[in-house]
Order: C-alpha cells, then structure tokens, then sequence
C-alpha cells in the first residue's frame, strides 16, 4: 500500500484497533515489558498507534510518539490522559522523520515493519535519529516457525495485505539484517510469530 492508502485503512480502523487493545496487551505485553520497560532518556515510539506501548515505559523517559494517522494519535492521546503521563505526539512518515540526528536515547517501535512501505528506509531512519550509544528495541510479527501455521499465513499472505496494509509472513530477521542493524539480542515467541529486538544504532559504534 502507499502511504495514502495506509492513512485511509487507520482512519477506518482506529475505533476497532483501540477497542481490541486489551488483546494486543494480552498476547504481545510480556515481550513489550521485556524489550521497552529499562529504556531510559529520550525515548521515540515510532508508528505509536494508539499508545499500547506507553504503558510498558519507565515514567521516567521523556516520551515522543509518531505516527502517520491522525485517527491513531487522537487515540494515543487518549492514551496519555489515562496513564497520566506526559509526552509529545506528532504526525510523521517513519520513513522521513523529521528529527535530527542523534536525537533520542532510544527507539522503540512495535509490529510495525510489516506496514512501512519500505520497512529498511524506517529502519534505517531509527537508527540516523537514535544516539550511538543509544538501543534501538523492536517487537515485530512474522511468518512462524511452524510448518502449517507458516504455510498458512504464506497462503493467505495477499489477502490479509489487501485487507489490513500488513505483510504478516514477512521475515523481521531479514528486515533488519537488510537495513544494516547490528543485533545485540533477539528473542521469539507465539509460536515463532513474534521477535523481539535490542539493536545498537549506528553498527554497534563502528
């Protein structure tokens, strides 16, 4: 999808991803708390959605959340009021942030990739805006390491992408590797469908 159709698909959308956020909590929460509850600093939530990821946050961390969706930042900011914490919510491209370089002590983002459409370009623009001695840290969905679920999600791959803008057989391993990141850590769950990331910006200071 182009960034237009993306934008269309969450203003239609938003309503019910906000409605069904206790799932997401429910089955991703645990890897959200592991990957981004010892962030600290400046933190970037990049493709914020509708904030499900602020409640795993120190409240420590200075927050700044974007996203392409304006439908998706009035839910986070719905978000913010309820947690009683404070950040800043803006409307960006990921793949063209707006920030300078090393602006942020961290990057966060979670299942994501599978909606850029150029899932290296956000990467890489993670790791221009993350400082070098910073962690970028991602929880991200891919195709599972089990035989039929894998055939499953790979026969349905174009009809779920039509329907939702999500690419939900992509391979996050390789996503990354292509952008060029260093992995410090990774780990999987669910079945191999989920993969979770601590990444050193910058080729870990090369």
């Amino acid at each position: 999808m182009s960034l237009s159709e993306i934008k269309e698909s969450y203003a239609e959308y938003a309503d019910w991803i906000q409605r069904f956020d206790w799932l997401a909590r429910l089955v991703t929460g645990r890897y959200r708390r592991k990957r981004f509850g010892d962030v600290d600093g400046k933190v970037l939530d990049v493709a914020c959605g509708t904030g499900t990821n602020f409640g795993y946050l120190p409240e420590t961390v200075e927050l700044v959340g974007i996203d392409v969706s304006p439908e998706m930042l009035a839910r986070a900011e719905d978000q913010l009021t309820e947690l009683d914490i404070e950040g800043t919510l803006l409307q960006m491209d990921a793949q063209d942030l707006d920030f300078a370089d090393d602006s942020f002590d961290a990057v966060i983002s979670s299942l994501s990739t599978c909606t850029f459409p150029d899932p290296v370009a956000a990467l890489r623009e993670m790791n221009r805006v993350c400082k070098p001695k910073g962690t970028i840290r991602l929880v991200e969905h891919g195709r599972s390491d089990v035989g039929p679920i894998a055939s499953y999600q790979q026969w349905r791959t174009d009809a779920h992408y039509a329907q939702t803008g999500c690419r939900w057989d992509q391979q996050p391993c390789d996503v990354v590797a292509e952008a060029g990141l260093t992995i410090q850590d990774t780990t999987t769950g669910l079945l191999g469908t989920i993969t979770t990331f601590e990444i050193s910006p910058d080729g870990g200071g090369e």
